[in-house]
């Protein structure tokens, strides 16, 4: 049973149980406590032998009856004195018996009454209380009864109750499976909920509003794969139109040696830039990669640069890996995964101060990769948002570095398709800590 029925029923018991609550104490005020209403009702025989059958006795037989009602009752009628009756009594009594009220006992299953208020039954009998005892009353049989009736209304309750919650509750998950497809990249994931639903119009939004979500996305994955396409192009004819300007008109111009090669380096990063776009727009457009196994110690080994610098141009830097052996075999694409780490590598060559520190381990079904540098880091609150393409931090590292902030973007789509994640902390070196988790 939905979590939504038995939260609402434990609702519906408490409203009732106030409910009830509310009513005693309101009927206490107005019209007296009810159970002693119920008790009277259990007790009305002995207190019709005491009004219709001694009271009417005349003063010299009053007595007497009294003692014969004593013979055959099951209940014990004494005689006490008025004073130490009221002490016996709450206060909120006292004035009731003085009137010569019948004054009921719950808890004693007992009554109280004057013998009269003017001593006209026997000498000093004004002075007198009869206290009867041991009298029919049952409250709690009258209270299982009314517990009864609220027990079968809350049940009746319930049959509308899980109904209507099971009808809720299924929108509800249809709404939640939605929402989880929609997120791990279905986007023609939709919400099925039946039209007389009650969150018919909350899925119809939602339907809308994933509809949207898909086509700007369909439109931004079109957007970056015709321009990434359409560029190759013009930049195929720049880099032939600059080889005939090496070859005819270059090779005697140093100056004009100098600007082609500058010329020459920026056609370089804008096919660099070109072939990133595409690999990115390939990753949005994947669905479903090929999957192989292979052991991800012997992928790891092949991405670990064979000299203590990762890059060349960077000799201080000093590269440590610690790779575990066993860490097993994984499905799906090696070339996809190693670009992944080859990218943060790469990500932490461009920051770390002197160190970069590769390591791999094992954790039950669980296999931690952990790139991590003794560069600047990465602060708190951008640790999301550098996972977005073209995203850079507003700092002067940044900037400084070469690059077009879609390496950390592919690498973690290439990640998320064989069903891992990124997560980023501070390194013990002192700067950024990547660690993949598959």
């Amino acid at each position: 049973m939905n979590r939504l029925f038995w939260r609402f029923s434990a609702l519906v018991m408490l409203a009732i149980t106030l409910a009830t609550c509310v009513i005693y104490f309101t009927f206490s005020r107005l019209f007296g406590d009810p159970l002693e209403e119920i008790a009277r009702r259990q007790a009305a025989g002995q207190i019709f032998l005491l009004e219709q059958y001694i009271d009417r006795a005349p003063a010299d037989e009053w007595l007497p009856r009294l003692n014969k009602v004593r013979e055959v009752s099951e209940a014990t009628l004494e005689l006490k004195p008025l004073q130490a009756t009221l002490a016996a009594l709450p206060a909120s009594k006292r004035g009731q018996l003085l009137q010569g009220s019948v004054v009921i006992d719950v808890g004693g299953k007992a009554f109280y009454r004057r013998v009269d208020t003017t001593g006209a039954r026997y000498i000093g009998s004004d002075d007198d209380v009869i206290h009867a005892q041991h009298l029919p009353i049952d409250i709690g049989q009258a209270l299982g009864m009314e517990a009864i009736r609220f027990g079968v209304i809350a049940l009746f309750l319930m049959v509308p109750i899980g109904w209507w919650s099971r009808r809720h509750w299924r929108g509800l998950m249809a709404l939640s499976r939605m929402a989880d497809d929609f997120g791990q990249g279905d986007l023609a994931a939709r919400a099925a909920v039946r039209p007389a639903s009650s969150i018919a119009p909350l899925a119809a939004r939602i339907n809308d509003m994933a509809e949207r979500i898909a086509l700007l996305m369909e439109t931004r994955k079109n957007l970056l794969h015709s321009v990434s396409h359409e560029l190759r192009t013009p930049i195929a004819r720049l880099e032939f139109g600059l080889e005939l300007l090496r070859e005819r008109h270059a090779a005697d111009d140093p100056a004009l040696q100098k600007r082609v090669a500058a010329m020459e380096t920026d056609v370089d990063e804008l096919k660099a830039l070109v072939n990133e776009l595409l690999d990115l727009t390939q990753l949005d457009h994947a669905q479903a990669m090929p999957r192989k196994p292979f052991a991800l110690a012997q992928l790891l080994d092949a991405c670990t640069p064979p000299t203590p610098s990762p890059s060349p141009s960077q000799p201080h830097l000093h590269f440590s890996a610690s790779i575990a052996a066993d860490l097993g075999e994984l499905q799906g694409d090696t070339r996809l995964l190693a670009r992944a780490i080859n990218n943060l590598l790469g990500n932490a060559a461009k920051y770390a101060a002197s160190r970069i520190a590769l390591s791999a381990t094992r954790n039950g079904n669980a296999v931690h990769v952990t790139v991590e540098d003794d560069g600047p880091g990465i602060p708190p609150e951008a640790r999301e948002r550098v996972f977005e393409p073209f995203y850079r931090l507003a700092r002067e590292q940044d900037y400084a570095t070469t690059g077009y902030g879609l390496g950390l973007a592919i690498a973690a789509k290439a990640v998320l398709l064989h069903g891992g994640v990124i997560a980023i902390d501070d390194s013990p070196l002192g700067g950024a800590r990547f660690t993949i988790t598959l």
